[in-house]
C-alpha cells in the first residue's frame, strides 16, 4: 500500500525563536521610529551630503533618516552572497539559517600555546590562529584573535591580514583602523584573488567595521563603509552594544538601539551601491554591574543575540552574531559551559557568522585552545541542528522484519552503511577507565593542548602554495603601508 504523506511536514533543522511576529514588528517599528525622530550622529561630511541628497533630515552631525528610506535599503540588500577562498572555491553561502563559526578580532592579549604566558599580541600569532584555523573542519572563517605589537603601530591591520590569508584558504574576515588599511587589505585580496575582477567575481574576505553605541557613526567607520561600497567589498557593519551601559538595560530597547546603529550602515551601503553585501549584529550582551565588566559568558549574551538574529532575518539581512568566548581567563569547565550554551543557541537561531570564538577573559586575551574546544563544540552542536532524517530507508521497517525479536543490527549492511553517520569526537572521552589510565589518564584540557600542538607541529597550511611572486606582491603592499602610515601617522 503506498503511503499517505499528504500531511506530512520535512523538519531537517530544528530551531527556536524569542520574539513572536507581533514582537519582531514592534522592534522593527521601534527602529524606524529612532531614526526618524531621534537620528544619529554621523562624523563624515560627505556622508551626511549622501544622505541629505536622499531625503533625510540633516541637522550639524545628527541625521534623521526617514522610514521610507530605510525600507527601500532593505529591498536592495541581497538575499545571498558567496564568499570564496584565494584559490577560488566558494566556502561561504550567505543565506538564511546557514552558520559559520570563527574567532574574533583585535583583542590586547594572548595566551602563548607553548609556555601558556598570557602576553601582549605577537605577528608570529596571527599566523598560528590561521594555521590552526585551517586545520578546523568546523571554523568557516577566521579572524586574528590578536592586535599586534611588534610591527610599526596603525600597520597592525594590514600586517595580519596579509599573514593569515597565506597561512589558510579559510575566508578572513578582516578589519582595519582606517580607510587606508581597508584599500591595502583590499589589494591584497585583489593580488590572491588573480586581480580586481577576479575579486569581485569571487571575494575572498569581509570588512568588519563598528559603529559606536549609542547611535554615533565615526568617521572612520563610515569612510571604510563607504570604500567598500564603492569597492563591492562584502562587509559587516556591526555595534558591539553593553546593555545598562552605551544601551537601554532592557532587551527590547537594546534590540532597538542596535539595529538602528547597524541600519545606518546598511542604508548608505545601498545609497551608495545597491546591491552590495552588508552583514549586521555585533555583539550584544550587558554590563556587570558589581564588576564593571562587558559580560561575554553571560545567559543574556545568548537571549540579545538569538532576538537580533531574528530581527535580522525580519529586515532580511545576515547576521553576525557572537558565541564560543567566555568571562574565565584561561579555557576550562566554565569556558566549555559558556561556549557551548551559545554555540548551541548561535545555531539553532540561525546566525551567519558567529565570531569570538576563542575570546577568554571577558575579550580581553585571545587563546587558541579555547577555539579548538569550540570546533569539537560546533560539531556536535551541528548534529542536533540536523535534526531527524525521516524517508523509506531509515524508517528501517524491512530490517525491523528482518531481524526480528531477540536478534541484533551489527552484521546488517544497513547498520555498516548508516553507523559511519554517527558523530565521531576528536577531543571527548569514551574510552573505558582502564584504557583512560593506560592513555595516561588526560583531562579534556590536556587533549585540547596536545591537539593544538599536533596541529602547530604538522599542519603546514597553504603557504607552501602561495606562488613566490604573488607572496612578494603582498610583502610589497605591506611595506608599501608603513611607509604610508609613517607618512601620513594614524588618526
Amino acid at each position: 500500500m503506498a503511503s499517505d504523506k499528504t500531511n506530512c511536514t520535512v523538519n531537517r533543522s530544528p530551531r527556536f525563536s524569542f520574539l513572536s511576529e507581533d514582537q519582531k514588528q514592534t522592534i522593527f517599528h521601534g527602529m524606524l521610529k529612532v531614526l526618524q525622530d531621534t537620528g544619529a550622529n554621523v562624523h563624515h561630511e560627505q556622508a551626511r551630503e549622501i544622505f541629505k541628497k536622499h531625503g533625510c533630515k540633516v541637522d550639524g552631525i545628527r541625521v534623521y533618516i526617514p522610514p521610507k528610506l530605510v525600507r527601500q535599503a532593505l529591498q536592495s540588500v541581497p538575499l545571498m552572497t558567496t564568499i570564496f577562498d584565494w584559490e577560488g572555491n566558494p566556502r561561504i553561502y550567505i543565506e538564511e539559517n546557514r552558520s559559520y563559526f570563527g574567532p574574533g578580532p583585535t583583542l590586547v592579549y594572548f595566551r602563548d600555546p607553548y609556555t601558556m604566558e598570557r602576553r601582549k599580541c605577537l605577528r608570529q600569532d596571527a599566523t598560528t590562529v590561521a594555521r590552526v584555523c585551517d586545520a578546523l573542519p568546523n571554523i568557516g572563517f577566521v579572524e586574528g584573535l590578536v592586535t599586534i605589537s611588534d610591527v610599526p603601530r596603525g600597520t597592525d591591520d594590514v600586517y595580519e591580514f596579509a599573514d593569515m590569508i597565506q597561512n589558510t584558504t579559510t575566508p578572513i574576515m578582516a578589519w582595519s583602523y582606517q580607510r587606508g588599511g581597508a584599500r591595502d587589505i583590499h589589494r591584497i585580496g585583489c593580488i590572491m584573488a588573480g586581480g580586481e575582477e577576479a575579486f569581485r567575481k569571487k571575494p575572498n574576505y569581509i570588512l568588519y567595521s563598528e559603529p559606536i553605541s549609542p547611535l554615533v557613526s565615526d568617521f572612520h567607520a563610515i569612510d571604510k563603509l563607504m570604500y567598500c561600497a564603492e569597492q563591492g567589498i562584502p562587509q559587516d557593519y556591526s555595534p558591539c552594544a553593553i546593555g545598562g551601559g552605551t544601551v537601554p538595560a532592557t532587551h527590547a530597547g537594546q534590540l532597538v538601539v542596535a539595529l538602528s546603529e547597524s541600519m545606518v550602515g546598511v542604508v548608505l551601503s545601498q545609497l551608495i551601491n545597491p546591491g552590495t553585501c552588508i552583514i549586521l549584529g555585533g555583539v550584544q550582551s550587558i554590563l556587570d554591574m558589581r564588576r564593571g565588566i562587558y559580560a561575554y559568558g553571560a545567559p543574556e549574551l545568548n537571549v540579545l543575540s538569538g532576538g537580533l538574529t531574528e530581527m535580522a532575518r525580519y529586515c532580511g539581512l545576515p547576521m553576525f552574531g557572537t558565541a564560543g568566548c567566555t568571562d574565565t581567563k584561561v579555557m576550562e569547565i566554565q569556558s566549555g559551559i559558556e561556549a557551548t550554551l551559545q554555540i548551541h543557541t548561535s545555531m539553532l537561531t540561525g546566525a551567519n557568522f558567529v565570531h569570538d570564538c576563542g575570546y577568554t577573559e571577558s575579550g580581553k586575551t585571545g587563546d587558541i585552545f579555547q577555539t579548538v574546544m569550540d570546533d569539537e563544540i560546533i560539531s556536535m552542536a551541528r548534529i542536533i541542528e540536523d535534526g531527524i532524517e525521516v524517508n523509506e530507508e531509515t524508517l528501517s521497517v524491512d530490517v525491523i522484519n528482518r531481524v526480528g525479536s531477540g536478534g541484533h543490527y551489527l552484521y546488517e549492511d544497513h547498520t555498516m552503511k548508516w553507523f559511519r553517520k554517527h558523530w565521531r569526537p576528536t577531543l571527548m572521552d569514551r574510552q573505558s577507565y582502564e584504557d583512560w589510565v593506560k592513555n595516561g589518564s588526560q583531562t579534556m584540557q590536556d587533549r585540547i593542548i596536545k591537539k593544538t600542538r599536533d596541529i602547530l607541529e604538522t599542519h603546514e597550511g597553504p603557504i607552501s602554495r602561495v606562488p613566490r611572486d604573488v607572496q612578494k606582491d603582498v610583502q610589497k603592499v605591506v611595506d608599501e603601508a608603513v611607509e604610508r602610515v609613517e607618512r601620513e601617522g594614524l588618526d
